[in-house]
Order: structure tokens, then sequence, then C-alpha cells
């Protein structure tokens, strides 16, 4: 018998040749090398913003501490009020606080995995319209949009709201191609846990995903609006389950809904969350779209430098895109897509473009996927159709190019850094214009994605450069040397040390170690590790909690210090007048603080 060890020599004869290993598809190298991109770009240097936005940062960290916080989206863990968005994306932050703890890194992590994620959903979906180099551009569009790597670098619920709304065009596309009802139904539900993450600006995409599928959808016309009546029903599950358990649960049991008067989860979804801020009834904060006048010149013009690099040319994809498909079948796929995404940007343009309330210029990131997605297919159309398409397709990267300039000089308050960008940009479009007429079709394509992607792909990698912090913030123009791209503040409390020094000590035996008026307790807690009491919710202004209620709070030994302040609606200035006559104000620095144990009875 033949051991191992005594193995019989192989046969005589040349061996047999290995197979040869198959390279992957280009495409496939390109998109993964775009999501590697993606991540370097949107994690790199994410503990220079410290915690972000503090406001929702304290509610992430008190979501890690209660489980009833974490549910109701309460800005402290003993749950006196919530944050002034339904809670979401504090849902996922705050999961991630309690595994691994409260930093920049466990904060910030999770956005930019989702931004991942959505250039990841928006890819494959404009492949299965136009083919993988379709999906690659569409995905390579939104990655470098300026205001999407700030929400992806950043605690706002934008970025969950962001990808959920491409998770719905996803599943709009599928229900398109094979008019199965499942998909439409994961599109509402997609929709209702986005209404569950910022309320009505969920709604603004609703209008270009019904109309796709009601227009491309492959059954007749009286299932197809069956079944978007059934996706209705599935969004209104979605988002209203946790509107009902808010109604449901006793005030005595549960956090003030922040943002309202009157303690309605549906008055904080369509009032101040909603057409609050459309008609103009709340105006307290915000700013950016606001520099301008109200029309469509604050996205070309004050908000251009957010997302409103390629806008004229998404303009000229869809409406060249329409005209090309307008002998196509009712079903055609590139049609119903130029329908759902051109229908989601004109909406969502509409609406920020006359909002007469509370806004901020980084809202433009829900234009992002649709502009990316109508150039990838637009682009694509005019290639496919022959001569007469590509010379269409040159004028538009020409417009394109030309216009990301004149949006650079205008934001970037640098002329000779414009000229250079200008003449850089110039060179590579004669270069692709060159060989367009040479027949080089790789040197145009490359030279016009390089021309369309040059100035924002730089405003990105500035905005993930810059320290980005509170309540508003910006996408940031590329500085001429390193000044201001150190680490901000890690707590952004605002407050002396030596006041912090007292807090740190003192919230041992009490509910709430201080109470303050407004949004500023959420800096305050994260810096001193105890909860803290946001009178009046982040402005000041809602009536959580009358001077009886408080005055209450103090007798039975529940607060233990008061953090001085300004502003706020009638009930926060009672208290804080109640403060300043009946509490001690100790020795705290630049800080005004009050000691009220004293005045506990319990």
């Amino acid at each position: 018998m033949t051991t191992l060890l005594e193995a019989p020599a192989p046969p005589a004869g040349p061996s047999p040749a290995r197979p040869r290993r198959r390279r992957p598809p280009a495409h496939r190298v390109a998109l993964g090398a775009l999501l590697a991109g993606t991540a370097v770009l949107y994690t790199v240097g994410l503990s220079r913003s410290g915690f972000g936005n503090a406001f929702y940062a304290g509610a992430a960290q008190a979501g890690s501490q209660s489980w009833s916080a974490w549910f109701f989206g309460a800005s402290d863990a003993p749950g006196s009020i919530t944050v002034d968005k339904p809670p979401a994306a504090l849902w996922v932050m705050g999961l991630s606080v309690r595994l691994f703890g409260l930093s920049s890194w466990s904060l910030l992590v999770p956005e930019a995995l989702m931004g991942v994620l959505a250039v990841a959903v928006l890819a494959a979906t404009v492949r299965r319209v136009l083919g993988p180099w379709a999906g690659v551009l569409a995905g390579l569009l939104l990655a470098v949009t300026p205001v999407a790597t700030l929400m992806f670098r950043y605690d706002n619920p934008d970025a969950l709201l962001t990808l959920l709304c491409v998770l719905a065009a996803w599943a709009v596309g599928r229900a398109v191609e094979d008019g199965r009802t499942r998909w439409l139904l994961l599109a509402g539900a997609f929709i209702g846990t986005a209404f569950l993450t910022k309320s009505l600006q969920a709604f603004l995409v609703l209008p270009g995903l019904a109309a796709a599928y009601l227009v491309a959808g492959p059954p007749r016309l009286g299932r197809r609006v069956l079944q978007l009546l059934a996706a209705g029903a599935a969004l209104v599950v979605a988002a209203g389950w946790w509107v009902l358990a808010v109604w449901l649960v006793p005030r005595a049991d549960r956090p003030w809904v922040g943002g309202t008067k009157d303690d309605n989860p549906l008055s904080l979804a369509f009032g101040y969350n909603g057409l609050g801020r459309l008609n103009g009834d709340e105006v307290a904060g915000g700013g950016g779209l606001h520099r301008s006048t109200i029309s469509v010149w604050r996205l070309f013009g004050s908000g251009g430098d957010e997302a409103g690099w390629l806008l004229p040319v998404a303009v000229l994809a869809l409406l060249t895109g329409l005209v090309l498909t307008v002998r196509a079948a009712r079903t055609d796929r590139v049609r119903g897509a130029l329908v759902l995404w051109g229908g989601w940007l004109a909406v969502t343009a509409v609406v920020l473009s006359t909002m007469k309330g509370i806004e901020h210029s980084y809202y433009a990131v829900q234009l992002a996927p649709a502009v990316a997605a109508l150039v990838a297919v637009g682009g694509t159309l005019l290639w496919r159709a022959g001569r007469a398409g590509r010379a269409v397709l040159a004028v538009g990267v020409v417009l394109g190019a030309t216009w990301s300039v004149l949006v650079a000089g205008y934001h970037w308050h640098q002329p000779q850094a414009s000229v250079v960008l200008a003449v850089v940009v110039a060179v590579v479009v004669v270069a692709g214009l060159v060989g367009l007429v040479l027949r080089r079709p790789r040197v145009f394509l490359a030279a016009a994605v390089l021309a369309l992607v040059l100035a924002p792909l730089g405003w990105s990698v500035s905005t993930a450069a810059a320290v980005n912090q509170s309540s508003n913030v910006y996408a940031t123009p590329p500085p001429l040397t390193a000044a201001g791209w150190r680490a901000g503040p890690h707590d952004g409390s605002g407050v002396d040390p030596r006041a912090l020094q007292l807090l740190e000590t003192g919230g041992a035996g009490y509910t709430w170690v201080a109470a303050t008026t407004g949004h500023h307790g959420a800096s305050i807690q994260l810096a001193v590790g105890s909860p803290v009491m946001d009178i009046g919710g982040f402005s000041g202004q809602d009536p959580d909690i009358s001077l009886d209620q408080f005055e209450a709070d103090v007798a039975a030994h529940e607060v233990h210090y008061y953090v001085g302040g300004t502003g706020g609606g009638p009930d926060a200035a009672r208290i804080l007048s109640w403060v300043e006559a009946h509490g001690r104000q100790v020795p705290a620095g630049t800080t005004k603080l009050y000691d009220l144990s004293g005045l506990a009875t319990g």
C-alpha cells in the first residue's frame, strides 16, 4: 500500500496549463474605488468636529443611558423634553453610543456609513436603468456634492433622511420593472421611516415617486392606482406607529414633545417641522438660503455652493431626456426614471426656493440625489443618441463647467484662486472637446467628468477638512492655507471651566445636575456627563414646564444648579427670574451659576 510519504510520481509529460484568473469587469473596479474613496472622504478626520451638533449629540447620549429617552428622542436621560425632530436618526446614534461609548466616532461614523450606502444604492438604481457606467457616474456626482459631504460627516437627521429617500427611489424603480406590489409597499415603508426622521421634508420626494409608477408601471391604470394606495397605507403605518405610541402614553410617563405648544407629535410634524416653515409661522433661527429673496436664485446663488453646482446641467439633462424618450413605450424604464428624479428635483427646488420660515442651507442635500441621477441618465442618453446627441452633451459639459467656475467665484472670495480654477477647468474642457472632434471618446468622457466634478470635489475636500459644529453649518470653500483646519472644542459648551468643575461633581443624588434655558443644556450635558434640563426645548419657547413645576422639582431635590442665560418664552423667563431672586449665585468665572440645593425641602 502506498503511503502519503511514498506517493507515486506525477505522470511524465507537460503539466496542464492553469486556468487564467478572470479580471473583474472595469465597472466593478470603478464602483469599488468610488465606494472606497467615498468612505475616505466621509470618515477621515471625523473627530475634528467633536460632537458636531451638540443638541442631537446630547440626545444620543441620553438615549444611550435610558431606553425611554432613546425611544422618545429626549434631550436628557430623565426625559424632560424631546428634541425638535422625530427620533429615528437618534435611534441609530443612541445605539452606537450605547455599544461603543460616547465619542466623535460613535456619533459620526454611522452618518458616514449612511453616505457610503446612499452612494451605492443610487449607483445600483441608475445601473438598472442604463447600465453600470451610468450608475457609477450617478454615485460619483452624489459623493462629491459638498452638502452631501457636510451632512454625511455630521449628526443631523439629514443623513438618514437622504439614505431612506434614495432607498425609496430604488424600490420604486424595481416596481417599474416588474409591477410587483411588494416593492411599492417597501417604498412606502422607507418614506414613512423618513417621516420619523425629519417629518414633512420626507414627503418632498413623494410626487416624483408616485408619478413615475403611475406613468411607467406595467399593470393597467386601475391596478396601478390601487397599488399606490396600498403603498400609501404602508407609509401611514410606518410613519404613524410612533406618533400613536406617543399619543397613548400619559404625559406624566414621557417627555414633552419639543417644538410644540400643545405637546402633540402631529403639531411637531405638520407645524414646527412642516407648514410653519413654508408659510413663515416658524421663523426663529436658521439661515443660509434666506441670504437671497424668495426665488430660484436661492439654489443657484446663495445656496449654490451647497448643491447647485450641476443644477443647470440636470435641468438640461431632464429636458433632453424627455425629448429623446417621447416615442418610447409607456412602460419605458428610462422615461420612468426621468419622471421620478425630475419630479423629485422640481418639487424640492420649488419648496426650498419659496419657504418663508426656518431654513438652513444644508436642506439642499435633498436635491443632491436627483441632480446626480438626472445628469447621469441624461448624459448617457445623449452619448448614445449619435452625433447630434453628443454635440448637445458637449454643450452641457461646457455649460456645467462654466457654471461651476461662476459658483466658485461667487462664494470663494479668493480672486487668484478662482482664476486658477477657471484656467484649469478651461484646459480640461478644451482637451475633452478636442478628443470628441478627433473621435477619442475616452478622452472626451474623462475630461467631461473631470470638468464637472473638479470644483465641487475641491469644495467637498475642504468641507471635510473643516470644523463643523453648531446647528447652522455650511459647505466650506477651500482655504489657501491650512489655517482654520484645526480641531474644534469637543463639547462646545461655552461654559467657564470653573463652572464645569462644579457641575462635574454636583450630579450625585440629583435627577438633573443643572437646568438652563434652551438647547445650550445639551453642550453642558456632554461636557459634564450628567443630565441637564433644557427648559423650553431648542429655542426656549416651549411651555414644557411651568414655574410651579420647576419649584416642585427644586424642592424635591431634583435640580442642583441653574446655568444662567437669556431668551426663551414666558415660562422660561419666569423660571429665570425666580432663580435669580431665590437661588444662591456661586463664583464660577464668567458663567452665572446658581446653587438651588438650599431650596430643597425633600
